[in-house]
């Protein structure tokens, strides 16, 4: 009977990710002839240019591989993503109806802390869903079903983000946090870290001040580049060369002084190494990483997948509650600089073989193997 439960199981996750598919591939349809009849049903983003279009778009086409699909824009936001100038697709009313009662929380949300901070009672689910004409529980599961996240947390992204504006216009931290919402300098700093990847002050500075150490050693899989700083890892890199390693990281983090210790390891380095050779599988370092918040979502969800196991990204899509957001999570993984310490090795495509990955599938492929032969011995 649970053969058949699993079995079953199976063929409707089968079934509901073959209706993914041919849904994307429908609105891929529209993008491409220009279809203004699909305007305000979705919008479409480009992972190269970080802008998001309305399907009638006079722009240039991306290839298929670049664009992923969001029901609304705000959605789009939430990942990262900008408005497009020339089409302007929040100009678009949006046509389903329980996805357009998710746009009015999303814009009502926006509103208030944009006019008094969005001060955190009149942004209780119980003051949003009389907005929605929902009861709160109602509103919470059909704004997560939408955007991925709680009406709290699109709340606490927004602040974060008027907090940037301010701090990018030169606005001192101090005015700059009351304006955005933050009720104390506290609460701020206890989300700087894992929001800004910096501090408010370094981020205001465009980075300058903010300092890498790192360290670059031979590991079982060529050479190792570890970059952290008082708070965490901010980089694991693996390769051939030091050179372009090194160039790697500069690229990853342009404004930052970066500080090679050429004699120096440090706790974290050997704990690495240790994984790598087998003698630490439960690997679990704080990391200093910037990131939107789908990124986080996948990449503590990639940090619960058992040691010497893998996942598909069908998996991981359905573990954080964005079942068809797959390509999405694929390129989380893509973009994920702390690899090892976030294993985005042990995801692989549905048919079980291995999909891209930064530092190479031979690594991968390695990295897998070995951890499936410890599990075993042990």
């Amino acid at each position: 009977m649970q053969a058949m439960d699993q079995s079953m199981m199976h063929t409707v996750q089968g079934n509901a990710g073959k209706a993914s598919v041919r849904r994307n591939e429908a609105l891929w349809h529209s993008v491409r002839i220009r279809d203004r009849a699909a305007d305000g049903a979705f919008v479409y983003a480009v992972r190269s240019t970080g802008i998001y279009c309305r399907p009638s778009c006079p722009s240039r086409k991306p290839r298929r591989e670049q664009v992923i699909f969001f029901p609304l824009p705000e959605a789009a936001e939430q990942e990262g993503f900008r408005a497009c100038r020339r089409c302007q697709p929040r100009s678009v009313g949006v046509r389903d109806p329980k996805i357009n009662v998710v746009a009015r929380v999303c814009r009502e949300i926006e509103s208030r802390i944009a006019d008094d901070a969005g001060e955190d009672q009149r942004l209780t689910l119980t003051a949003l869903g009389a907005v929605a004409g929902m009861r709160p529980h109602q509103l919470e599961r059909a704004f997560r079903s939408v955007m991925g996240v709680t009406p709290r947390q699109y709340a606490d992204a927004q602040r974060m983000r008027l907090l940037k504006s301010r701090l990018k216009k030169g606005d001192n931290v101090t005015t700059a946090l009351y304006e955005a919402g933050f009720g104390s300098s506290s609460r701020l700093y206890e989300r700087a870290p894992s929001q800004l990847g910096m501090t408010p002050a370094t981020y205001r500075d465009g980075g300058a001040g903010m300092r890498i150490h790192y360290t670059i050693v031979s590991s079982p899989l060529g050479r190792l580049l570890v970059g952290s700083t008082d708070r965490g890892v901010s980089a694991v890199y693996l390769g051939e060369s030091d050179a372009h390693l090194e160039a790697a990281l500069r690229k990853e983090y342009p404004r930052t002084d970066l500080q090679r210790d050429r004699n120096g390891r440090n706790a974290w380095v050997e704990k690495i190494l240790d994984h790598l050779r087998g003698k630490e599988p439960h690997l679990d370092l704080p990391t200093d990483v910037q990131a939107t918040a789908f990124q986080r979502r996948v990449w503590e969800e990639l940090r619960r997948i058992p040691y010497g196991t893998t996942k598909t990204y069908s998996d991981v899509a359905r573990a954080i509650g964005r079942p068809a957001a797959i390509r999405a999570v694929a390129r989380a993984c893509a973009t994920n600089p702390v690899s090892v310490v976030v294993p985005c090795h042990r995801v692989v495509r549905e048919d079980g073989k291995l999909a891209g990955y930064r530092w190479g599938l031979d690594r991968k492929l390695a990295l897998i193997e070995k951890e499936r032969a410890l599990r075993k011995s042990s």
